[in-house]
Formats: C-alpha cells, sequence, structure tokens
C-alpha cells in the first residue's frame, strides 16, 4: 500500500481539528451507524471547552489505496515543543487560514520550522462562505509570509484550495461545486512524496522518537516515523540520546500504528511509517530507538528549554481540605513527576522545604492547563506567580523576548503602544492598518513584561483587542520592569461576607468575591483604588436600632464582582502573593515570606 505522512498546521481556531473530522468520515474511516463525537480529535475536555489542541495527535485514514497518516499540530506557542518534533515525522504540510484573518503568529512559528525542512505546503483557505471572508487579501498575507520566511521558488510555488471545513467540502476554485473533500484528498496524493524511507526497508531498525505517552495498562509509549528497517513485537532494540551515549536496552512488547483515530497492534512496523513502540523504562523524545548494531543516532531537534517557572505547594489555607481530596504534598510530587515523565517541555525540581516544587514550562497557558488538569483531578494547590527563566552566555545574562501581534480598534492604539513600549520594555517593529477601522501592532517584548499584561490589555481596549505571542529569542536582559501599580483589598476577619460591609466599601475599589462568600484573614477580596495594600472588613453587619423612619434604610445594590480566570489569577498575583486552587474555588491571598525567600524574589523581580 502507498503511502503518505502529512502534518496540518493553523492558528487557533481556524477550523484544523473540524476539517480532520470531516476528512476522516469521507474517507470511510467510521462506520455508518458509529457515534463520533465532534472534533474528535480534540480528546482533552480543556481542549474542547477552550477550542485549541494542546497535544500533539496523529490519525490514519485511507483513500484510493494509499495509506495518508494526518498529524495534528498544537496550535499555541506555549506548546511549540510538540510542533518542532512533529514535522520531522512528515513529508508534506496542508497549511489552513483562517479566509477572514489571514495567516497569524502560531501560523509563522510553525511554518518557519517546515519551510526550514524544505517541505512543500498546500494552503487551504478556510471559512471562505463567511460574510466576512476575503480570501484573496488572505492569500496574498500568506505568499507575502512565506517570502519573508525564505521560502523558495518550488515552496512559493504552492497549490491553493477554498474549503468549508464545517460543511466538509473542499474546491481548487472558489466557485466550485462545493460538495465533499475529494479534491483535498487527490491534491494529497498528487503533492505530497511518498516517504523517502521507503527504499531503506533492507537497512538494520532505526527510528526517532519525537512524542512520549504513558498507556494505564502497557506503560511508557513513543511514537515516531520509522526511519530504516522493519520491527516486530519481541525484538530487542536499544536506545541513544542525541550525543550518542546508550540509554537502554529493551524488549518491544508491543508495536502500534493509528486506524482512524485508535492505535492497534500491528504485525511489523515498516520504514516511513508513524508508529508507537512499547517496552522502554527510560528512552525519552528526541532519542534514537535502533538495532543493537547501530552507532550513530539520528540527528533530532533539541527540547526547547523552558522560559518560566511557577512553585506549586500544599494548600495551607484556613479552607484547606474542604473541597479537595488530594492535598498531601507526597500526592502533589507524584502528580507532577507523572506529568514530567510525559511533557518533555516541563521540568520538576524539590525546593528546600519538602512541601514546594518549583515547575518550569513553556508558558502561562501551559501552566494554566496543568493547573487545570489537576484541580479537575480533585487536588489542592497553592500557586505562586511565574517567575521567567533566564540563561548566561559568554557572561551576558539573557532573558527570552516574544515577538506580540496585536489587532486593535484604531482607537485605543496609542494606550497599547504606550503600555508595550514603555513600562514594559518593548520594542515596536511594525504598525499597519488591518482594514476596518483597525490596526496591527508587531512588538518584540521581554517575557517578564508579558506576564499580567493580558488583563490589562482588555481593559485598554474595552475587550476588543486580540493579542497573540510567540517565543522569539534569547536577548540581553532589559533591566527591572514595574510590576502590577494597584494595591489590593485584604480581609481582616474570617467568617461570610455580609452584603452592608461590601457596600460600604465599593469606594475603595472593586471586588473578587460575591456576598456570602466564605473569607478568612489575609484573603484578598479584591483590587484598591491607590497603590498600597488595605485591610478591610468585609463581615461588619449594620447597626440595628429600635428607631424606624421613613427613609433610614438604604437599598443596597453591590456592583457585580470581578471573576477571575484561572490564568488571569495566575497572573495578577504580585510576589508576596499565592494563588488558592481547589476543586471548586480559586482565591488570592497573601503569604508571608521568610528572609531567604524575601531575598530570592527580589532577586527574581530584577
Amino acid at each position: 500500500m502507498e503511502l503518505r505522512n502529512i502534518a496540518i498546521i493553523a492558528h487557533v481556531d481556524h477550523g484544523k481539528t473540524t476539517l480532520v473530522d470531516e476528512l476522516l468520515k469521507q474517507s470511510g474511516a467510521f462506520r455508518d451507524n458509529q457515534a463520533v463525537a465532534e472534533r474528535a480529535m480534540d480528546s482533552n475536555d480543556i481542549e474542547r471547552e477552550r477550542g485549541i489542541t494542546i497535544l500533539a495527535k496523529c490519525t490514519s485514514l485511507e483513500w484510493n489505496g494509499t495509506r495518508i497518516n494526518i498529524v495534528d499540530t498544537p496550535g499555541h506557542a506555549d506548546f511549540g515543543g510538540e510542533v518542532e518534533r512533529i514535522l520531522s515525522m512528515v513529508d508534506g504540510v496542508v497549511l489552513l487560514v483562517d479566509a477572514a484573518e489571514g495567516p497569524m503568529p502560531q501560523t509563522k512559528f510553525v511554518t518557519s520550522k517546515a519551510l526550514a525542512l524544505g517541505l512543500r505546503p498546500i494552503v487551504v483557505l478556510n471559512k471562505v462562505d463567511k460574510a466576512d471572508a476575503e480570501p484573496d487579501r488572505a492569500l496574498d498575507e500568506v505568499f507575502d509570509l512565506f517570502a519573508n520566511l525564505g521560502a523558495d521558488d518550488n515552496q512559493l510555488d504552492f497549490p491553493t484550495m477554498y474549503a468549508s471545513g464545517r460543511s466538509g467540502w473542499a474546491d481548487m476554485e472558489l466557485d466550485g461545486p462545493r460538495k465533499d473533500l475529494s479534491a483535498l484528498f487527490d491534491l494529497i496524493l498528487k503533492h505530497v512524496p511518498q516517504p523517502k524511507q521507503i527504499a531503506r526497508r533492507s537497512e538494520p531498525f532505526q527510528m526517532l522518537a519525537t512524542t512520549l505517552s504513558a498507556d494505564p495498562f502497557i506503560g511508557r509509549v513513543l511514537t515516531g516515523r520509522v526511519e530504516a528497517g522493519t520491527l516486530r513485537a519481541g525484538d530487542t532494540i536499544k536506545a541513544m540520546t542525541r550525543a550518542g551515549e546508550r540509554i537502554e536496552q529493551f524488549r518491544v512488547s508491543k508495536v502500534l500504528a493509528y486506524r482512524g483515530l485508535v492505535q492497534t497492534p500491528i504485525d511489523a512496523a515498516e520504514a516511513g511509517d508513524i508508529v508507537t513502540l512499547a517496552g522502554m523504562t527510560k528512552a525519552t523524545v528526541a532519542d534514537t530507538l535502533c538495532d543493537l548494531s547501530i552507532d550513530v543516532p539520528i540527528p533530532a531537534q533539541p527540547i526547547d528549554p523552558p522560559t518560566i517557572s511557577v512553585t506549586f505547594g500544599i494548600n495551607d489555607s484556613p479552607l484547606a481540605g474542604k473541597d479537595g481530596s488530594k492535598v498531601q504534598s507526597r500526592v502533589i510530587r507524584e502528580r507532577l513527576m507523572k506529568e514530567a515523565e510525559v511533557n518533555v517541555a516541563i521540568k520538576v525540581t524539590d525546593t528546600t522545604g519538602g512541601d514546594a516544587f518549583d515547575v518550569a514550562g513553556r508558558g502561562e497557558l501551559q501552566m494554566g492547563v496543568l493547573i487545570e488538569n489537576m484541580r479537575r483531578e480533585g487536588f489542592e494547590l497553592s500557586i505562586s506567580r511565574p517567575r521567567v527563566l533566564f540563561t548566561e552566555e559568554d557572561g551576558v545574562r539573557k532573558e527570552p523576548i516574544e515577538e506580540v501581534t496585536i489587532d486593535v480598534d484604531d482607537e485605543y492604539t496609542g494606550a497599547v503602544i504606550e503600555k508595550l513600549t514603555g513600562p514594559r520594555k518593548g520594542d515596536l517593529v511594525e504598525m499597519k492598518p488591518a482594514g476596518a477601522g483597525k490596526t496591527r501592532i508587531i512588538a518584540h517584548v521581554p517575557s517578564r513584561g508579558l506576564i499580567g499584561y493580558h488583563g490589562q490589555f482588555m481593559t485598554d481596549t474595552r475587550g476588543t483587542g486580540v493579542l497573540n505571542r510567540v517565543f522569539l529569542e534569547w536577548a540581553p536582559h532589559k533591566g527591572p520592569i514595574e510590576g502590577r501599580r494597584a494595591g489590593v483589598l485584604i480581609s481582616m476577619e474570617s467568617g461570610v461576607s455580609v452584603a452592608y460591609a461590601m457596600w460600604k466599601l465599593e469606594d475603595r475599589g472593586h471586588f473578587f468575591i460575591g456576598v456570602q462568600e466564605p473569607v478568612y484573614t489575609g484573603m484578598i477580596i479584591g483590587e484598591h483604588n491607590r497603590e498600597n495594600d488595605l485591610e478591610v472588613n468585609p463581615l461588619k453587619g449594620k447597626q440595628l436600632t429600635n428607631v424606624r423612619a421613613s427613609g433610614t434604610d438604604e437599598a443596597v445594590r453591590l456592583t457585580t464582582p470581578v471573576t477571575l480566570s484561572l490564568e488571569q489569577a495566575i497572573a495578577y498575583i504580585d510576589d508576596d502573593e499565592l494563588v488558592e486552587v481547589t476543586p471548586k474555588a480559586i482565591r488570592l491571598r497573601k503569604r508571608h515570606l521568610d528572609p531567604h525567600e524575601r531575598k530570592r524574589h527580589s532577586r527574581a523581580a530584577s
């Protein structure tokens, strides 16, 4: 059977997973009576809720006697560690672009990697049936993007299709028959070459591990493309690092391949196919799995270093243990180590006290997803403010810089540029009209300056702005960056919040809690109007007298409290504050730093 390996590249919410659903349905991968969830490749609950792809996943289908392996890549830069390795498994890419929005930052990030590998893309302009679609403009922007990324003549001569993933059609012409996706299937078979590895099936077995996961029944499993040879379950092979050091020798317990969305055991893994192997205990991503006679590893993309660190600790607030069942530091440590085992972008280290753990990763969203998964599993945690990690080269201290792309209404442009280039030490790179009264701003900003900025950005743009960010490079340290300006309102009593007390305190700031909610001493219940922190009493009721007269009683009308999401809460807190996370609540509170901790945090802030 002929073989094709392709990856689908798209920005968040451009319709990638929906298109894959339709490809699976129209290829006959599902039975006619089979119940299939919408957006089947978004298997994770959080992926479904947020409409983003977090984990790189594969699927496989057949079309006219050819097996097509499709890899769904993450669309957010925080999960870019997955993206870079995935592209080494494929021979072609389908670039999916929203016909209204055009190519976006994550599209640029992943496409640059694909072009650098010499892959020739197929461009699919999706959602062309929407009222605000501008396919011609989007196509021009894609061409300009390719040219800016250094595409060669072959890559610039890309085929284009017009599609609607939700409606299940794709055509070579904008006014085509709009019937099904057969034209896209045929174009993939014609444009994407067969894997060149097929010619190496007689050589000793070699495979590069590109994704890592854990199965509750068969343990650690590694997925990748077979570069040479053939492998059967029961064969003995070894694992080597990128430097050629031997890690372990093991017997392959299972050889699995995707058939539709399901992994099934197969007789043999052959060169060119994408398969999953089980049986190893130590091998990980970027390692070479090979025959015992092989001494030279396959060149591999290094794993990107983490850029931020967050401290996970036990929840020691007065309300601890009331919502969650997993509260001990031992249980939290086990869960974090399990996560680090299957997620190569995360590193976990114990702190000196033993009750807290430093977790380093690629960004705030990645940390937010991990914490959200843990709270749904019944964990209670206390989370610190994210700290940016620095590196040192030739005696120069360097920090991560991100490229920020912003689409904003013209009237808010000044406020956005002022905040990014002033206190947050960003550099304005480009500013141009984006049509329909909007401006596109591109700036290079230190990761430190973006922690906590999103809430400020939404306020400045009255909720209409769109901000996307992607890691750009390591650059020399830009000096101290100002943190949050406003102080907080701190409860000075423990109990249940009272409407009258909060009504009387409304002129002090705005609240994060509502009426009849449990509070405790030291809990942050709102933001102060001024720069200093203020202790207040949200429990104080109205003094009652035996005098009643017309006009004495005032109607209590409270402003709706601001409800912070998990990511907003983590980005909002200062170095001497924590986020208390339980399965049912997200609270903010003050913490008391010992002298050693205070010194460490003051160094991190500078």
